[in-house]
């Protein structure tokens, strides 16, 4: 199981695009016209081989704005995990008592999971069918368009993994080990979920809300420059950390 896309929500999306193209040097790869189909646009943006993607609810019935509304503000969305066989895991996951939300079968196929079933967090399980090795870092994601290896970070190089906060960390960690299929371990932060490639960690809350994504961990090949960048737009930085779009990024050298 790959961590292959993090989702942002946020209620003006160009001001959050312009500062992860500003700090962190990503490009947009594609802005995806079905996303219209839950009251949004977005932008996807790609980080080595995994993607960035920041959503705006542009309906006023869209699950997003309610979520933004109960967040407080621009904050963490989405987890999306890439595996072999979406299909698979979305029957064992559905026989575990989580609810679909949404999916879809083509070449695409993927399922949205209730939140409420993954501590507050929108997880998705995808998979494409016929590619030639799925977890080549350059292998084809429909979400970012046909080209979007072309629009690859000369900077940022991957996402790491994300941290989601809640009340009881190991508790919700058990409880996505089962529904993701991982093994839980502890990290030096508490309890974490360790993938073929990415990690989940859940960490004690830093918000009154106490649900969502709270950070995302970024390799760069040069984050003292995009701290630089970050202080000039007058963003908060701490330590290696700057705040975007209600998120902690945390930048480490590659």
């Amino acid at each position: 199981m790959w961590l292959r896309q993090i989702a942002l929500v946020a209620h003006d999306l160009e001001p959050v695009v312009e500062r992860l193209e500003k700090v962190l040097g990503l490009k947009v790869a594609y802005r995806d016209p079905e996303v219209a189909v839950f009251g949004l646009v977005n932008a996807v943006m790609p980080v080595g081989g995994e993607f960035l993607e920041v959503v705006q609810p542009v309906k006023d019935d869209a699950s997003a704005l309610r979520y933004l509304n109960r967040r407080g503000g621009d904050a963490g969305y989405m987890l999306i995990f890439e595996v072999e066989d979406a299909l698979a895991h979305r029957k064992r996951v559905l026989g575990l008592g989580a609810r679909q939300i949404a999916a879809l079968d083509k070449r695409y196929v993927f399922t949205h999971f209730h939140p409420a079933d993954f501590g507050g967090v929108l997880t998705s399980i995808d998979s494409v069918t016929g590619v030639e090795d799925w977890f080549n870092r350059d292998s084809d994601w429909p979400p970012a368009g046909k080209d979007w290896q072309k629009a690859k970070s000369l900077n940022a190089t991957a996402i790491l993994g994300a941290s989601v906060q809640t009340k009881a960390p190991a508790a919700l960690a058990a409880r996505w080990g089962e529904l993701l299929d991982a093994k839980v371990e502890e990290g030096k932060g508490g309890p974490e979920l360790r993938l073929a490639r990415g990690t989940v960690r859940f960490v004690e809350p830093v918000d009154e809300d106490g649900t969502g994504i709270v950070c995302i961990d970024v390799a760069m090949a040069d984050p003292e420059a995009a701290l630089g960048r970050a202080r000039e737009l007058g963003l908060p930085v701490e330590g290696n950390a700057v705040g975007i779009c209600g998120v902690r990024f945390e930048l480490r050298r590659e």
